[in-house]
């Protein structure tokens, strides 16, 4: 095996982990919900997978670094492992079942691994570096991904998010004019937009308001699988506080139409 997927191996593993114990408090009555200073929720899902995540890379990868959201960074060397253990907690806490743990690797910068797994939906998506981008449902076989073949924006279907970070960012209008430029437009939020992006299902997704472990693990998926993943500007990382993923074809239009948009406010 190549040391790619040996990391894929292993971050499937903690997946396994992470699942084994977000999904039985999922919809839990005694829950335990906390806010953090951020004015964003925790609940002791949260916290009990990234703990448990944590111990095992610490345990079994004493070498490579850590930094997950609800328990910071450790600097060890030129591997990251970067956790959300409950990407979507305000839908988790709620009962919507859209949210998952997100498992990614960066070496050296660059993330090479990432594994999205969703329990209540009964889904999992993960890619490692060169070797393709997948999904499974239930005990189903594992499929590759590919994104759609769309190639106009009058032909496209736009995931935005949240109207609220856009207009906080100072991009409400150049999001008014992407909706009138696309197909369709919708809000599927947090990690299942880009899941679907990836299964060629949606076409274009964009936010603001996001950190590393929101994306660390979606952007190997995104690529793997033929599209691409930058920030709203075109900068290929996930650390910038913003994120643009489409098939490829429409990058280059969306982010010509957005900066246009912004231009002429």
């Amino acid at each position: 095996m190549t040391q790619s997927s040996t990391d894929l191996e292993f971050a499937r593993r903690l997946a396994d982990l992470a699942d084994s114990i977000s999904l039985p408090r999922f919809q839990a009555a005694d829950l335990h919900v906390d806010t953090k200073p951020d004015r964003s929720y925790v609940t002791d899902a949260d916290t009990a997978v990234e703990r448990a995540l944590r111990e095992v890379i610490e345990q079994e990868l004493p070498g490579d670094s850590f930094f997950g959201e609800e328990s910071g960074r450790s600097e060890r060397g030129s591997r990251r492992w970067i956790i959300d253990p409950i990407d979507g907690t305000a839908n988790f806490l709620r009962g919507v079942p859209n949210w998952a743990t997100l498992i990614a690797l960066e070496v050296d910068g660059s993330a090479t691994v990432g594994v999205v797994s969703a329990p209540a939906f009964g889904a999992r998506w993960w890619a490692s570096a060169g070797n393709g981008a997948w999904a499974q449902a239930s005990s189903a076989e594992p499929r590759r991904l590919r994104v759609s073949h769309v190639r106009d924006l009058e032909h496209a279907s736009l995931s935005f998010q949240s109207i609220e970070q856009w207009d906080q960012a100072g991009y409400l209008e150049p999001l008014i004019g992407l909706s009138r430029a696309v197909w369709r437009d919708r809000a599927y939020g947090d990690m299942w937009s880009y899941m679907l992006l990836a299964e060629g299902l949606v076409d274009i997704v964009a936010e603001f308001d996001v950190k590393p472990y929101d994306l660390a693990a979606i952007a190997p998926i995104v690529r793997e699988a033929g599209g691409r993943f930058t920030d709203v500007d075109g900068a290929e990382t996930a650390w910038n506080g913003s994120s643009l993923a489409t098939n490829g074809r429409l990058h280059d239009a969306v982010i010509a139409q957005l900066r246009e948009r912004r231009r002429a406010d």
